[in-house]
């Protein structure tokens, strides 16, 4: 069969998962403790999630169903390690369990050790504005190692460094819920790539065939207007959350102003075997003159913007799958190979987003055939799931589930992605049909 665009043959197709959002009853964590204390703006409460912790297996058959060679998971070191020094041998059991599974039903774990999530114990030492965090979660990161390696070769450290970091300590969206506060952002960032590089030395002496990356999150910044002021806003966004990363991997400090208000980190500098990129959206910027911009950071998205749903009170983004080809071009100078570890979009009718999977495959595609090292691609995500300080407000799944029943039933992008699994490319008709984003929702 002849197919408009097609991927290598061992390309690799997932969906991507986190423990907090999926696994339900996760208690000590510092995100548990933020829900009691009110930090869901939805209302909502995560409860049982997706009650991966009971049957992840179930979810887990709808992976093989659609053909999946890929899933990544992470472990939530709350549940592994509720009191420091403390190990549960019947979380890390539940663990290899679900790993176990996903090997069984063909899928290759990639183990994510840090998905926004750590002990509270480690939150009320000043989280990772504490610089012995680090030290603490290497020997997280050698002990999952040693326990799950069987069925893991893949590893990603951290989540985002750069959203926990800037929602933590700059917009207040995150626990510890701080705003403002520049010198902690910065030392944050300092920390987890220190973190990660300790992470990285131990894994490798416990599996030395491990591949040991990191996932940054990567966002397009669009001045507003021509004006100095929004085209340097956005310059200083682009800069400090989209190429923090980078900078550190490459030069082992973070790029003026903040490698001044940080320690340098150079032992990090080309620790890494691959890079994750979580590619979702694009945010326009205008220059904070009034009171209703200075509570967004200058951050909006216009109205007739391709999107998906609406969060509680801002709107999530512009998607935009040419972001894609930022990301990977950005981070292909690194020299090791590229995954796109999330995308997606929330859209509960499954409006947009079968637009959006065809786009932003179509781009990766042609990177792919450019030379760019793109070797996989994980849909975020297989069922809707518990969406941090949204809670069940942004429904980001190929299968709609419903939190009170359990009940799953599939979107129509459910059978397109098992479509495009199973030919391993793009059809005509497909591109195509997706060639254009839906028209905004009126109302």
């Amino acid at each position: 069969m002849v197919h408009a665009l097609s991927f290598p043959f061992d390309f690799l197709w997932g969906v991507s998962t986190s423990a907090h959002q999926f696994e339900g009853g996760n208690l000590d964590n510092q995100w548990a403790a933020w829900e009691r204390r009110g930090g869901i703006r939805s209302g909502h409460t995560c409860a049982a999630a997706c009650n991966w912790w009971q049957e992840a297996e179930a979810d887990l058959d709808l992976c093989r169903d659609l053909g999946l060679n890929a899933i990544r998971i992470s472990v939530d070191w709350g549940r592994v390690e509720p009191a420091e020094g403390q190990w549960n041998r019947s979380a890390m059991a539940r663990y290899r369990a679900m790993l176990c599974a996903a090997v069984q039903r063909g899928m290759r774990p990639f183990v994510t050790l840090h998905h926004f999530t750590h002990p509270q114990w480690l939150e009320e030492s000043g989280g990772f504005t504490a610089m012995s965090a680090a030290g603490k979660f290497a020997l997280f990161a050698e002990r999952m190692a040693g326990e799950l390696g069987e069925f893991c070769r893949d590893w990603l450290t951290f989540n985002e460094p750069n959203v926990y970091a800037s929602f933590g300590y700059v917009f207040g969206e995150f626990p510890p819920g701080l705003r403002y506060r520049m010198y902690d952002y910065a030392l944050v960032m300092a920390t987890m790539h220190r973190a990660h590089a300790l992470a990285y030395e131990r894994i490798h002496r416990v599996q030395p065939e491990a591949a040991v990356g990191i996932a940054t999150n990567w966002v397009e910044f669009q001045a507003a207007s021509n004006s100095a002021s929004d085209r340097l806003m956005a310059y200083a966004y682009d800069t400090v959350f989209n190429r923090s990363t980078l900078q550190l991997f490459t030069c082992g400090n973070l790029q003026f102003p903040f490698g001044a208000l940080a320690p340098e980190v150079p032992e990090v500098m080309q620790k890494i075997d691959f890079i994750g990129l979580n590619v979702y959206n694009r945010l326009h910027v205008r220059a904070p003159w009034n009171e209703a911009s200075r509570r967004s950071g200058g951050l909006f998205v216009p109205d007739d913007a391709p999107q998906g749903d609406h969060g509680v009170e801002l709107p999530y983004g512009e998607a935009y799958p040419d972001a894609i080809v930022a990301a990977a071009t950005e981070y292909a100078s690194l020299g090791v190979p590229l995954y796109i570890t999330e995308n997606g979009v929330p859209d509960r009718a499954d409006r947009i987003r079968p637009w959006v999977i065809v786009q932003s495959l179509r781009r990766i595609q042609d990177l792919v055939t450019r030379g760019v090292d793109v070797r996989g691609y994980f849909h975020w995500s297989v069922v809707d799931n518990f969406e941090w300080s949204e809670g069940w407000t942004l429904r980001f799944g190929l299968y709609e589930m419903d939190p009170v029943t359990q009940t799953r039933r599939p979107r129509a992008s459910a059978a397109l992605y098992r479509d495009i699994i199973g030919r391993n490319g793009l059809s005509y008709e497909q591109l195509s049909r997706f060639s254009e984003p839906p028209a905004p929702c009126s109302g």
